[in-house]
């Protein structure tokens, strides 16, 4: 209690942009997973596709946004972070819509490739944001506080989604499309109140995307950091594309509890995600990650084993312990290691790890089908072990930097 208290706190006193991101990412989150997390069991029940065409299209928003990262971090690098913040709020509200009204495999995939452009459009560009408007010493607390907010809406939002899903599947669509319409709107109002077109104008480097590609090229520790986070991340994808067709093809109420699992997820990040912070800064990254990577494992181990509901939330809870150590020590690095003109393509470039969320639904799906739940989770424990192996060895090599940097 002490840390949280602490970290509000800390909180005073910055740019009131701060606290309306903050609050903005914490409501366009609980809007996304209302129905992002759906998507696959919509599929299952409304179309005729297999596990593996469903894959294809939930994944196909990741590789979307692995490319999607990079460009919109540049962009607004070298236009400005309010110019592509709002076109793609604007965007993304339109492509909800249209998932929506339509009811075409090839439509659905299209807009799911718009939906993955647009998440990491924004999303890298907010965080920029809010990184320019506050001290660099802040910054790790801040993020804290965003990755806090982002949880506060992915535990709101599965229980909407699942109870509108149980009346109509596809309305959930249409409310987040409309309230990143809405989103858009006030946030322009509110950006032009606080005259944020004036932030960055004393930047004087001309940012191109060759250039910010030759520089991300040359950074090797950075290079090494997105491989180790992609192998991690294929089995981590899992969550969101085959477990929630793995429980509804073997509980009769499976949406129900992977709603009530999601949520558990969410609430339990936002419980201890700040008091283990503290914890993970006096213990250093690599610690964190090798940690959170067992507790992850551990995590799908119980999900292929669990009989009922009450295992299935001993084991999101193991799972989730692993998240909070893992995902904060491995991102807070970027921002230590990247250039203030580059800011944006860094947090940008991070997307690439979409590519893991690519592969992850594919590979899962094909595995599920293949060899049903305990053979895709056991797989997904070996990746994640194969990760961590990974990022043992770059830490190593970069033993003189991590130390430099031995904060997180």
């Amino acid at each position: 209690m002490t840390s949280i208290k602490k970290s509000l706190l800390d909180l005073r006193g910055f740019h009131p942009m701060i606290y309306i991101l903050l609050i903005g990412t914490a409501l366009a989150r609980a809007a996304n997973a209302m129905s992002i997390p759906f998507l696959a069991i919509y599929l299952s029940k409304e179309t005729d596709l297999n596990p593996i065409l469903i894959g294809l299209i939930v994944g196909a928003g990741a590789l979307s946004s692995a490319f999607g990262g990079f460009f919109g971090g540049v962009l607004s690098d070298q236009f400005g972070r309010k110019r592509i913040m709002l076109l793609a709020l604007y965007i993304w509200g339109l492509v909800f819509i249209g998932f929506f009204y339509t009811h075409a495999t090839l439509i659905f995939l299209i807009l799911n490739i718009l939906n993955g452009l647009c998440r990491t459009f924004f999303e890298p560009v907010a965080q920029a944001l809010m990184s320019d408007l506050a001290p660099s010493e802040k910054r790790i607390r801040i993020f804290s506080m965003r990755y806090l907010a982002i949880n506060v809406g992915v535990t709101i939002g599965p229980l909407l989604g699942a109870y509108i899903a149980l009346e109509e599947s596809s309305v959930a669509f249409l409310f987040t499309g409309l309230f990143y319409i809405l989103y858009a709107v006030s946030l322009s109002l509110l950006l032009r109140l606080f005259n944020i077109s004036e932030i960055n104008k004393t930047k004087k480097e001309i940012v191109t995307i060759v250039s910010a590609a030759k520089v991300i090229m040359r950074d090797s520790y950075f290079r090494r950091l997105l491989i180790g986070g992609i192998i991690v991340t294929i089995a981590y994808s899992q969550l969101d594309s085959t477990l929630p067709q793995y429980l509804n093809q073997s509980f009769v109420n499976g949406i129900e509890f992977y709603a009530i699992m999601l949520s558990l997820n969410a609430l339990l990040v936002v419980i201890f995600q700040i008091p283990l912070t503290s914890w993970i800064e006096s213990k250093g990254s690599l610690f964190a990650i090798i940690l959170g990577n067992i507790f992850i494992s551990i995590g799908y181990i119980g999900f292929c084993f669990s009989p009922n509901l009450v295992f299935l939330l001993i084991s999101i809870f193991v799972f989730t312990v692993g998240e909070i150590l893992y995902f904060p020590a491995a991102s807070a690095m970027v921002d230590r290691i990247a250039p203030d003109h580059l800011r944006g393509t860094y947090y940008g470039a991070q997307s690439f790890l979409y590519f893991g969320k690519f592969i992850g639904p594919i590979l899962g799906g094909f595995l599920l089908n293949q060899l049903g739940g305990s053979g895709l989770f056991v797989t997904m424990v070996f990746l994640t072990l194969i990760g961590t192996v990974f990022y043992r060895i770059k830490f190593e090599r970069n033993t003189t930097k991590i130390e430099h940097n031995n904060s997180f």
